[in-house]
């Protein structure tokens, strides 16, 4: 297995001041929106540059954009501590969700799905769509803006087929401990989905020592790449039993073959992508995926740990509502405040130069690594004259 030395080897600080200079947009505005979406990077712009002079050029190069789509696969692998093998490449994390249960029976006596409140719109939607093939969801509440272990402990049991959850919540930017609910859901013979979209590329995470069953995320927030790109991991020892009938051409063991006869699908996690990949956005998510490689999780951590712990710091001074868990380890990137009007707030910091989002009456702040010190002081600024707004 993948134990990501590349990754974890580095030992020379990085020069945070030339890495943000790749990164054009911060030139004119104060960018702390990466959990809708990252800055773009000067190597993924070229990349992009790159795909469409290699269209012109080349016209057709199916081979070469494959070893596209394999590198992407390769980058996943080695950031989540996994194996190539166990590693699909998909267009979102809705299309690897819907994979993993369409190859899942609920006419059984394990039929039910633990979800919780903190769940984006995908991981909940898709899995009460099953309750048309016998499911029966169930939500996990939450208590004062965090899900404790406990609650997860009342809601699994023999009849839980799989716990669905995500690792970062949307809304408020809260971080539930994965490893302990996955060894509930174990304890209880029950599989577990970690929908990690708002934590990947955020923080130093091997699936393997985590304990989960399948992963899935994307490639447009902190990960760098765009949109239309996203990645399914799933347990090696559970691939073979594990059949979707949500499929395509490239989920077949010999993509080439072009049998139109049966179904034939791939030894590998590949068997949980469906048709042909979205090529520009390999390339895209080549570059952004290269960029985490190059910097290294562990200081990537650390950085957005600084900024988070300042943002949280400077809120708590001014005296705003803090939605998120101040426990560093209880919330990711993604840092919210209590608003009166999260839209006002949104569109008169967006007038003065500064992007963020909202959820749920909460204003999202998220830095990544390429922010500083100075973004966090023209924010807090700007907060000042609209404190009105804020709870």
């Amino acid at each position: 297995m993948n134990t990501r030395p590349d990754i974890k080897s580095s030992t020379v600080a990085p020069d945070w001041t030339q890495i943000r200079s790749h990164f054009s947009v911060l030139e004119n505005k104060t960018y702390l929106n990466s959990c809708s979406y990252g800055a773009l990077a000067t190597e993924v712009k070229e990349a992009l540059q790159r795909y469409i002079r290699d269209r012109e050029e080349r016209g057709t190069d199916w081979n070469y954009w494959v070893e596209r789509n394999e590198s992407v696969r390769m980058a996943v692998a080695t950031f989540l501590g996994a194996d190539p093998d166990e590693i699909a490449v998909t267009a979102s994390a809705s299309a690897g969700i819907n994979s993993v249960a369409s190859a899942l029976n609920f006419n059984q006596a394990r039929n039910k799905v633990v979800i919780s409140e903190f769940e984006f719109p995908t991981n909940a939607q898709i899995w009460y769509a099953q309750e048309l093939r016998g499911a029966k969801v169930v939500r996990v509440p939450e208590k004062d803006g965090y899900i404790p272990v406990e609650h997860f402990e009342s809601a699994i049991d023999d009849e839980t087929l799989i716990v669905a959850v995500t690792q970062v919540c949307f809304r408020n930017g809260a971080r539930l401990d994965i490893p302990a609910i996955a060894e509930v859901a174990r304890q209880k013979g029950a599989l577990l989905l970690m929908d990690g979209y708002q934590g990947f590329g955020t923080m130093d995470f091997d699936v393997h020592q985590a304990g989960v069953d399948f992963a899935v995320g994307g490639m447009l927030k902190y990960l760098l790449g765009t949109a239309g790109i996203g990645f399914l991991y799933v347990r090696e020892s559970l691939i073979d039993s594990l059949v979707p009938t949500a499929t395509g051409w490239f989920a077949q063991s010999d993509i080439f073959a072009m049998d139109t006869s049966g179904y034939n699908p791939s030894p590998t996690a590949r068997r949980f992508e469906m048709g042909t990949p979205p090529v520009p956005n390999c390339y895209a998510a080549e570059a952004g995926l290269k960029i985490i490689e190059d910097i290294g999780l562990p200081a990537i951590e650390q950085r957005i740990g600084e900024l988070t712990a300042a943002i949280i710091s400077e809120a708590k001074k001014a005296g705003y509502a803090l939605v998120v868990p101040e426990d560093p380890k209880r919330h990711g990137a993604l840092i919210t405040l209590r608003t009166h009007d999260e839209n006002a707030l949104v569109d008169i910091l967006e007038n003065q130069g500064i992007v963020t989002s909202c959820r749920s009456g909460n204003l999202r702040i998220s830095p990544h690594f390429y922010n500083n010190e100075d973004d966090i002081d023209s924010l807090f600024r700007a907060l000042r004259e609209q404190k009105h707004l804020l709870v």
